[in-house]
């Protein structure tokens, strides 16, 4: 199908819902809940990677994240190289790893942990835009990945928020101005984003993980996150972060 015939066909279908991948972050416990989860989407940290074994045996694919939050949060030192020897016994077609980053670090720093990535792994690697970092290098690496993650940061830090959500419709602005359709974006921890319009291609969140417990169902918490879609079709939106540029 040609460019200017898929543009045709996403802008006759922009009112429909894509049907976004949901990555269900880990760990589940206790085991008897993620095991009613079967068939799904499962995101497994190399920080917490609890329920790897059962998540290969029953889920339809996995991300493999990075762990560089958690790593953040506690105030270590990340160890990539193990990080890389980890992967090498897990990724292959459908899974997928998200490249290594740097919290709240420049795009030079972002550039070199990629260049570091293990070229047999190729592009089962995903690599990070930051939304505090610049469009420019969004779309550059929408030039060189088909895929790209999307993690909240610096001024952006804060899911949901005013600020953050000007800053999406900013990106997804440029995606459409430079015609970057190709392009599979995933938001990291924005599962329960869905409401924002932002065609994301797929998403992960620990939503289910987290809060099962106050009902005493994963399934049934999954259900209602996984019946929650964005829209195909992006439409431009005024931002006051273009005004001000």
């Amino acid at each position: 199908m040609g460019k200017a015939m898929l543009l045709l066909w996403q802008k006759a279908l922009w009112m429909d819902e894509l049907p976004m991948i949901h990555y269900h972050g880990t760990p589940i416990t206790p085991a008897a809940q993620i095991a009613r989860m079967a068939g799904r989407h499962f995101c497994v940290s190399f920080a917490r990677p609890d329920n790897l074994a059962h998540c290969l045996r029953i889920g339809q694919s996995l991300m493999f994240d990075n762990g560089a939050f958690s790593v953040f949060t506690r105030g270590e030192k990340p160890d990539w190289p193990a990080y890389y020897r980890w992967l090498a016994p897990l990724l292959a077609p459908p899974h997928w790893a998200v490249i290594p980053d740097v919290i709240d670090g420049d795009a030079d720093a972002q550039s070199a942990l990629i260049q570091q990535w293990p070229r047999e792994y190729g592009h089962l690697g995903v690599p990070v835009w930051h939304l505090a970092l610049s469009i420019d290098w969004l779309l550059e690496l929408c030039d060189r990945f088909p895929r790209v993650c999307f993690g909240s940061s610096g001024a952006f830090w804060k899911i949901g928020a005013p600020g953050w959500r000007q800053r999406m419709d900013e990106a997804f602005n440029a995606l459409h101005r430079t015609q970057r359709f190709n392009t599979w974006i995933h938001g990291l921890r924005m599962l329960g984003q869905t409401d924002g319009g932002w065609p994301l291609a797929s998403a992960d969140s620990t939503n289910v993980a987290q809060n099962h417990a106050r009902t005493g169902c994963a399934e049934c918490l999954a259900n209602r996150v996984d019946s929650q879609n964005p829209r195909l079709w992006w439409n431009p939106r005024d931002t006051q972060l273009e005004l001000i540029a």
